[in-house]
């Protein structure tokens, strides 16, 4: 799972999220920017509030005392499968290498290629999705 501040930097970036089953996220305040959620139509669903806005309503099978959040409370945690469909075709290659972590070889706008190392996949595949959106 990649870090709260990257998945924020990846939304202040420009990715879009249409929220589905399976999908990580967690509430952007002090109390609850710990503890991720997942989208699940028996825990956490989403629909819309009063005024059209996308909200997630937390059933009663949850130990927080929350009925409903809006979309823009809250800061998607993208997966690994996620944020390789999100580079699309920038996205060259995952290498893992001998001391256990991981590159991203990205396509640079001008036909080159940047690797982007992490200690994890997920983080080289977000590091790689900044760059992409940010050039």
């Amino acid at each position: 799972m990649i870090d709260t501040d990257i998945a924020r930097r990846l939304q202040a970036a420009g990715l879009p999220w249409t929220p589905t089953d399976g999908d990580l996220f967690v509430i952007d305040n002090a109390q609850l920017r710990e503890e991720p959620f997942m989208l699940s139509s028996m825990v956490v669903e989403t629909g819309r509030s009063r005024s059209g806005r996308a909200v997630f309503r937390f059933n009663g099978t949850t130990e927080w005392a929350l009925d409903s959040v809006e979309q823009d409370e809250a800061v998607w945690l993208p997966r690994e499968d996620q944020l390789r469909h999100a580079l699309g075709e920038a996205f060259l290659a995952l290498h893992r290498h001998e001391d256990s972590t991981f590159s991203v070889t990205l396509r640079a706008a001008d036909g080159t290629s940047r690797e982007v190392p992490a200690p994890h996949a997920e983080d080289a595949l977000a590091g790689a999705l900044l760059i992409h959106l940010t050039r």
